[in-house]
């Protein structure tokens, strides 16, 4: 017993490692020897290529791409028709295989609808991509970026909420009322909060 629900228009190659509670939807493509945690969801018209690792409730909205050299933390919520690259020079005439670039996405991160992440920079714990931002370098956890190229422009909480500090450099989650610290340009979750 296979333990996932996959459409019967889903394409799921030999090799693969999906866990219980998982949902592939409509002509999606699941490649070889790629692993997928319990209780994702998959959308329709989405590419998992080989190698590629999901870890626990990954949210993989329509359309989106996600190629070799890429592994996603539990928690990740990747927007409609975003996609990773996973070559930095890309040319026809010039095969590239066994030159993948890596990138790694953190726990509870978020990447908003049509954003590109140019392959060799990963995104820290529970950052949040804007909608169509390009993202050109390394994010660190809980950083707001938006653009092409994308720049951070604030602070999200873990609720998906924008951090506002006060001068002690301390803000509140409006809706979870847990408090964050802002110390030599990183956030941190105040512990017991």
């Amino acid at each position: 017993m296979k333990g996932y629900y996959a459409h019967e228009t889903a394409v799921v190659d030999e090799g693969c490692d999906i866990g219980k509670g998982t949902k592939i939807w409509h002509f999606s493509h699941i490649m070889p020897n790629c692993k997928i945690g319990e209780n994702c969801n998959i959308g329709q018209n989405v590419v998992i290529s080989p190698e590629v690792v999901l870890g626990r409730n990954v949210k993989v909205q329509n359309n989106v791409s996600i190629y070799t050299g890429v592994t996603c933390d539990d928690d990740v919520f990747l927007g409609p028709s975003m996609v990773f690259t996973n070559v930095v020079n890309p040319r026809s005439a010039v095969n590239r295989r066994g030159q993948y670039s890596k990138t790694h996405v953190g726990k509870g991160a978020s990447i908003g609808a049509n954003a590109t992440i140019v392959c060799g920079h990963d995104i820290g714990e529970f950052a949040f991509i804007g909608a169509g931002a390009v993202v050109t370098k390394t994010i660190p956890s809980y950083a707001l970026v938006v653009g092409n190229p994308s720049k951070q422009i604030g602070w999200m909480s873990e609720y998906g909420h924008r951090l506002n500090f006060n001068a002690h450099g301390e803000a509140i989650c409006p809706e979870s009322s847990e408090v964050y610290l802002l110390q030599y340009g990183q956030v941190t979750k105040k512990s017991g909060s």
